[in-house]
């Protein structure tokens, strides 16, 4: 029996909502055309009892997991795939990394990220911090 890709659709997104890159890809995400269709989780604000019996708030805020149409727990570049096929404007790249040699690839990709995400979040809140800083200087002196 295989499995289609209509069954590989993310139904229910897990996402950490205190790391600032992943709220503001989620974000961008919830303005897609079919997002309305996703159940979007902040594992942050989400009960653990709530969570799929497979699924950890520690492993959860690891690493990007989604459940699929067909009720499988899908994370890293996996997941990916499976949020870009349930959304239109991004089906392509779904379609494309559902593929097993670039599926393979993105999580290898996934995975050199993921070392690397708690200094990009520094960085990001650095930079937010002094876009603020601008903001309110450019203010007063008006």
């Amino acid at each position: 029996m295989s499995i289609t890709l209509s069954e590989l659709k993310a139904t229910k997104v897990f996402f950490d909502g205190q790391c600032p890159l992943c709220s503001r890809e989620i974000d961008f995400y919830q303005q897609q055309k079919g997002a309305n269709y996703i159940d979007w989780v902040d594992v942050t604000k989400a009960d653990p009892d709530k969570l799929p019996s497979d699924l950890t708030q520690e492993s959860a805020l690891a690493r990007f997991h989604v459940v699929t149409a067909n009720g499988k727990l899908v994370s890293g570049g996996r997941a990916f795939s499976c949020l870009w096929l349930s959304l239109p404007k991004f089906k392509w790249a779904g379609q494309l990394f559902s593929i097993s040699l670039l599926a393979s690839i993105l999580e290898i990709a996934y995975r050199a990220f993921l070392p690397c995400r708690p200094l990009l979040q520094r960085l990001y809140n650095k930079h937010s911090i002094f876009r603020e800083k601008n903001l309110e200087t450019h203010k007063t002196k008006k």
